[in-house]
């Protein structure tokens, strides 16, 4: 290693002493010093070539997601860095540490309006509210290490979130002979004793207590930590919206997730319970039912809320008891804290658990064949399938759309006490991040990934096949085809009964598609058909892809199209 390099070169250096082994990007002219230095040292880290800048994003996110440390994405100005910007949202939204560098215009061309010149600042900003927690500009190359290590503790500490790093041409091809920082660890707020001893009296005093768990920062020892709290005091554990993995599905104190479209029981005992302890999430709008299962800004429960971040406690609801603390620290102070020898709400917990597992049975849905009351295949059918065969270690991702339901109902998520991340579904709502998250969670640790997309959902980011195939990275993708924008369709028959407009798709053949980006395709059209399919798609050697054309009437798990549209048309919508 020289004395000396180029700025290129160092800020490889400097991912590499961070712990960095995966990148993720689009390649521009605007780093072509930075590529040059993942060249030099493509032995200790990897970068991996996107075929768009938001599956790249999406890829990053979901890898930081994985690790608990950021995600790393490479773009260049102007459309790279607008393009890569739902990654960042989506990072943002779902409290994951993620870094963005973007090759940027030269310092002598700079605030000209030069080619695909942006001012970062203004559009990634913290002013947005729902981007960046942080976006610097380095003009210094001298001064990469200290940008670097600032980037990776911001994403990291407190709520978790994205930085975006922005680098000038010119700056990049400098020489300069500064060396990397140290490794970067996040840094643990503790929770206050005096507030642990008031929780432990206001949980003495309860009578349904229930906890919400989730949002970003869980270790694998955090959640084993939260299990043992939860078995102390046998409380009913509830996970936050697309969090279905910070508490074990198959724990018996589990009690079901707390999101869109949620069990309609867990509804009414969220409502009911006297204290709300949420460990983790910020409380937003799906984890609340839209605010209305705890009211803003005063709820009608205790709530007790803890969170890593000062800024987020009090700024939407005003809690009873707010501590500030890491995931880390506050569930090994939680586990600690000492249970009585009974608590009054054994039947309570014993009753959301018996709620949850009559959840997992299926219904038919009204409107449908007798014959066939869930439709030609069985969704329910086809999630349990695979929970028979998926690996307890399978990442299981999914972007946006009503057939995210399917899983989010049925599927049973392993935890992460049992040692891996095992969900990544994006709580910001984004379509297009289950194939990319997939593709990027198997080549990121050669473990099963398992994606479930719609069709408009799957042609957001399909494209990253190409990726999986030229870097040795397989998914099982099972992609719903209703031949519609299936969510939008039903809150449009809904709100303007039989006035389809916007929302049909005309589809290409999917498994052509798939194929000719080197994956195995196949249709299924009967239920009995998928366990094979699925058993071919685990042995394969390259990804698969599993259609599954299926009745715009099943538009979701517990009713049909027609039903929504019936209903809307008794009460005179539009």
């Amino acid at each position: 290693m020289s004395s000396s390099q180029t700025a290129g070169h160092l800020i490889v250096e400097c991912l590499i002493e961070q712990g960095v082994e995966l990148a993720f990007g689009v390649p521009g002219e605007s780093f072509l010093a930075v590529l040059d230095g993942f060249h030099a040292y493509s032995e200790r880290i990897r970068f991996v070539v996107n075929r768009q800048e938001g599956g790249a994003a999406f890829m990053a996110e979901a890898h930081g997601k994985l690790t608990g440390r950021p995600g790393i994405c490479f773009v260049t100005r102007g459309p790279g860095a607008t393009n890569a910007s739902i990654g960042v949202h989506n990072a943002f939204q779902d409290s994951t540490p993620m870094v963005l560098f973007v090759g940027d215009v030269g310092s002598d061309f700079r605030d000209r309006e030069a080619f695909q010149e942006v001012d970062y600042g203004s559009f990634f900003g913290p002013s947005t509210k729902g981007f960046a927690k942080r976006v610097e500009r380095i003009d210094d190359a001298d001064r990469i290490p200290e940008y670097i290590a600032r980037a990776f503790a911001t994403a990291m500490n407190g709520r978790p979130g994205p930085v975006v790093l922005v680098l000038p041409e010119d700056m990049l091809r400098s020489v300069t002979a500064a060396r990397p920082l140290a490794r970067v660890e996040a840094v643990q707020p503790w929770s206050d004793p005096g507030a642990l001893r008031t929780l432990r009296e206001l949980l003495v005093k309860a009578q349904r207590p229930l906890v919400i768990a989730g949002g970003g920062g869980w270790t694998v020892q955090a959640a084993q930590a939260l299990q043992r709290f939860a078995e102390n005091w046998r409380l009913p554990v509830t996970n936050a919206f697309r969090f279905q993995d910070t508490f074990d599905n198959h724990h018996p104190l589990y009690a079901g997730d707390v999101g869109i479209a949620l069990n309609p029981k867990l509804a009414e005992h969220v409502k009911h319970s006297d204290l709300v302890l949420a460990i983790g999430p910020r409380l937003g709008e799906m984890t609340t039912g839209g605010y209305t299962l705890l009211e803003a800004p005063r709820s009608a429960q205790t709530l007790v809320h803890i969170h890593a971040s000062a800024e987020e406690l009090n700024r939407v609801y005003q809690a009873d008891l707010a501590i500030n603390a890491g995931m880390s620290a506050a569930a090994r102070s939680l586990e600690v804290l000492s249970a009585p020898a009974e608590v009054a709400w054994e039947s309570w917990t014993a009753q959301l658990h018996a709620d949850y597992l009559a959840n997992l049975e299926p219904q038919a849905l009204a409107g449908l064949p007798a014959a066939s009351p869930r439709g030609a295949v069985d969704m329910a059918a086809v999630v349990r399938t695979l929970q028979q065969h998926l690996p307890e270690d399978a990442a299981i991702t999914n972007g946006a759309g009503n057939f995210a339901s399917w899983v989010h109902r049925y599927f049973r998520y392993h935890g992460l006490a049992k040692g891996h991340k095992t969900q990544l579904a994006p709580t910001s709502g984004a379509m297009g991040y289950g194939v990319p998250a997939g593709i990027a969670a198997n080549i990121a640790t050669g473990r099963i990934a398992f994606t479930i997309a719609g069709d408009g959902d799957f042609l957001m980011n399909g494209q990253e096949l190409a990726t999986a195939s030229q870097h040795g990275g397989k998914s099982i993708i099972v992609l719903l085809n209703n031949g519609m924008f299936g969510t939008i369709r039903m809150h449009q028959e809904r709100e303007y009964p039989a006035k389809v407009s916007g929302t049909a798709l005309a589809n290409p053949d999917f498994c052509a598609l798939a194929r000719a980006y080197g994956y195995a395709a196949e249709r299924v059209t009967e239920t009995a058909q998928f366990e094979a399919a699925l058993l071919r798609a685990l042995a394969a050697d390259t990804g698969t892809l599993i259609e599954i054309p299926l009745d715009p009437e099943v538009i979701t798990t517990r009713g049909t199209l027609s039903t929504i549209t019936k209903a809307a048309q008794a009460r005179g919508s539009h």
